[in-house]
C-alpha cells in the first residue's frame, strides 16, 4: 500500500569530519556496504520501491551509487568480483530514484517538507540512514511498521527504551498503551532534559507518515535549536487525530556516532563471517 520512502540525506555529518568533508555520511560503509544501501534494502523489503532522497551540496555520490557504472562493470565482468554487485543491481532494477535538494539545514521537519514534491499526496515511509536497523529473526523495522499502517491508517513512529541520561539526544514520547509494543501518543518532546522527559521511550529514525503532515510542518514554528522539528508537527497531529509509537523488533545502531558506527561494523562483520 505504501510505495514511497523518503530519505533525508542533506546533513553535513560533522561528527565524522574529516571523512565527511567530501563524502556523504550516508555513503560511509558498514563492512562493504554504504549505510544508505542498507536503508534502501529495508524500504524495498517493505514494498516501498519509490525511493525519494533529499540531498544537499556535495551529495552527488548518492546518485552515482544508485546508477550503473559501465566502466567498472565491464572490467569485472565474468570475474568472481561481479558477485559483489548482485545486491546493488537488484536495488537499481527494482527501485526508482528521485532527488531534490534542501538548500538550507533547518531541521528534520524542514527536510521532510522539502521532500513533499517527491512524495506527493500519499502516505510514505521515512528512513534516517544513519540509524541502522537489523532484525535477524524476522522482517525489517519498516516492514513491521507498514503492516501496522494497514490496520491503523495513521502516522507511526518507531521507539525504543534508552537510558534516562540519554533522553536529551532524542524525541521522547509518552501515551496510552494499546498493547505491549504499541502506544497511542499523548505527549512528545524534542530532546528534553532528563527531569523534563515524559518517559525514556525515544524515537529512532523510522517513520510512516500520512500526507497531512506536510501542512502541519508548514504551520510549525522553529523549536529546539531553532530548527523545524518533526516531533512538534507530529504532536500537533496526535492532538488532532492519532499518532502511534511502535516498540520495534530488532536492533538499532546509531551510526551517526563513532561509537555506534564501530559497534555496527563489528556486528555486521561477525554476521558476514558466519
Amino acid at each position: 500500500m505504501i510505495k514511497k520512502c523518503l530519505f533525508p540525506a542533506a546533513g553535513y555529518g560533522t561528527r565524522f569530519l574529516p571523512a565527511t568533508k567530501s563524502m556523504p555520511k550516508e555513503m560511509m560503509p558498514i563492512v562493504s556496504k554504504p549505510l544508505i544501501e542498507y536503508g534502501v534494502e529495508e524500504a524495498l523489503e517493505a514494498g516501498m520501491s519509490d525511493i525519494c532522497i533529499v540531498t544537499g551540496r556535495g551529495k552527488r555520490a548518492l546518485e552515482d551509487h544508485f546508477d550503473s557504472n559501465y566502466e567498472l562493470e565491464h572490467q569485472i565482468s565474468g570475474s568472481s568480483k561481479e558477485e559483489l554487485l548482485v545486491g546493488i543491481r537488484k536495488i537499481i532494477n527494482e527501485c526508482t530514484f528521485s532527488y531534490t535538494r534542501q538548500r538550507e539545514m533547518k531541521g528534520l521537519g524542514h527536510a521532510i517538507l522539502t521532500g513533499q514534491t517527491l512524495v506527493g499526496d500519499q502516505p510514505f515511509g521515512v528512513v534516517l540512514a544513519d540509524d541502522l536497523c537489523i532484525n535477524t529473526d524476522g522482517s525489517g523495522v519498516l516492514s513491521q511498521m507498514a503492516q501496522l499502517y494497514q490496520q491503523f491508517r495513521c502516522s507511526i513512529v518507531a521507539v525504543m527504551e534508552v537510558p534516562e541520561d540519554e533522553v536529551h539526544k532524542y524525541g521522547v514520547i509518552a501515551g496510552q498503551a494499546i498493547s505491549d509494543d504499541l502506544i497511542r501518543v499523548e505527549n512528545m518532546v524534542e530532546k528534553p532534559a532528563k527531569e523534563d522527559a515524559p518517559s525514556n521511550l525515544a524515537i529512532i529514525g523510522r517513520y510512516i507518515l500520512t500526507p497531512d503532515i506536510f501542512d502541519l510542518i508548514t504551520d510549525t514554528q522553529p523549536g529546539k535549536g531553532g530548527e523545524i522539528q518533526i516531533t512538534d508537527a507530529l504532536m500537533a497531529q496526535a492532538e488532532r487525530g492519532c499518532v502511534l509509537a511502535y516498540k520495534f523488533k530488532g536492533q538499532r545502531f546509531d551510526c551517526g556516532s563513532i561509537e555506534g558506527f564501530i559497534e555496527a561494523t563489528n556486528y555486521c562483520y561477525d554476521a558476514f563471517r558466519k
